[in-house]
């Protein structure tokens, strides 16, 4: 895996990537999650963002940012061509490398509570529920963190 580091020359297919790789969220919860409508010019220029590519496609791109105490994933998005081959692991193993670079003992994210099969993988992958909370107009948001072996 040859991850680089995003540019604001970037920013489009970030964008592009992202609402593709969530697309298929809309039908289950009536709108486009929040991912799709983030501002990436914002996000690439306060948030580190390592994007994946292979011969010059963007295929994967995780988005962190380093906490006091933690690491936050923001956002995790795979190509729709490339969900379910390892990329979604790779890409939380590479934050966990970060976060232990950084001296901090856990990396936590959200997800929506209607992105069953999202909690069923990261709880596969060590994560834990720490909190549900609702969002008016979002459903409820599940809070999952994972404590990482020194």
């Amino acid at each position: 895996m040859a991850l680089r580091a995003a540019t604001l020359a970037d920013v489009t297919a970030i964008r592009a990537l992202t609402r593709d790789a969530y697309a298929k969220w809309i039908p289950l919860v009536g709108r486009e999650p929040a991912p799709m409508t983030a501002d990436y010019k914002a996000a690439v220029q306060a948030h580190r963002i390592d994007l994946w590519e292979e011969s010059g496609e963007l295929l994967a791109l995780i988005e962190t940012v380093l906490r006091d105490d933690h690491l936050w994933i923001e956002n995790v998005a795979v190509a729709p061509a490339r969900q379910g081959k390892g990329h979604g692991t790779a890409l939380l193993a590479h934050a966990e490398a970060l976060a232990r670079a950084a001296g901090r003992g856990e990396t936590r994210l959200l997800t929506n509570a209607a992105f069953t099969a999202n909690i069923a993988f990261y709880e596969r992958l060590g994560y834990a529920v720490t909190a549900r909370e609702a969002f008016p107009g979002r459903g409820t948001a599940v809070f999952m963190a994972k404590r990482l072996a020194p």
